[in-house]
């Protein structure tokens, strides 16, 4: 004779309900409350808040400047590297900043940062264009988790484009 089978009742909350909760305390935690004061959430001071962004705007205008450099030194790769040094002055303004040089594509006079030097060859300044967007995305990706909300978000953003932006550099030489 079979056995009936035993009715299910769960002895305490299912393991789905428990996996939504913490899910969504997760979600809550991240958002900000809309009031505006998200720089000084529980993740850090105003003041580590601020150093980070100033930081970041300060590497961005440095991928700038290298980004300056290669265009200078090889004109040829501005179709390639144009746009993706565009996207790096529109991070400079998304941290707060603005970038004084321009373009030397467009005026021919901006004058590249003297510590960037670049290689001979136009693969090798693709290469190092990369080596620098890439080392710049894992720092940003690293000092993301000191800051809370809206920065950290950004750094998040920021740091994935960079990611992106060493990939575009690097697969074209290919």
């Amino acid at each position: 004779m079979p056995y009936p089978p035993q009715p299910r009742v769960p002895s305490g909350p299912r393991r789905r309900s428990l996996l939504a909760s913490v899910a969504g305390g997760a979600l809550l935690v991240g958002c900000s409350d809309g009031t505006g004061d998200s720089q000084e959430g529980t993740a850090g001071s105003p003041s580590l808040v601020e150093r980070v962004r100033v930081r970041a705007a300060r590497d961005s205008r440095g991928i700038v400047e290298r980004y300056d450099a290669v265009l200078a030194a090889h004109p040829m790769l501005a179709e390639r590297v144009g746009p993706l040094r565009a996207e790096a002055v529109r991070h400079v303004e998304a941290f707060g900043e603005k970038v004084t040089t321009a373009s030397p594509t467009a005026s021919g006079s901006a004058s590249p940062s003297p510590s960037a030097t670049v290689p001979a060859t136009e693969k090798d300044a693709l290469a190092q264009l990369a080596a620098a967007e890439r080392a710049l995305a894992d720092r940003r990706a690293q000092a993301l988790v000191d800051v809370p909300g809206e920065l950290a978000r950004l750094l998040a953003s920021v740091a994935a484009a960079g990611a992106a932006h060493a990939y575009l550099l690097t697969e074209g030489a290919r």
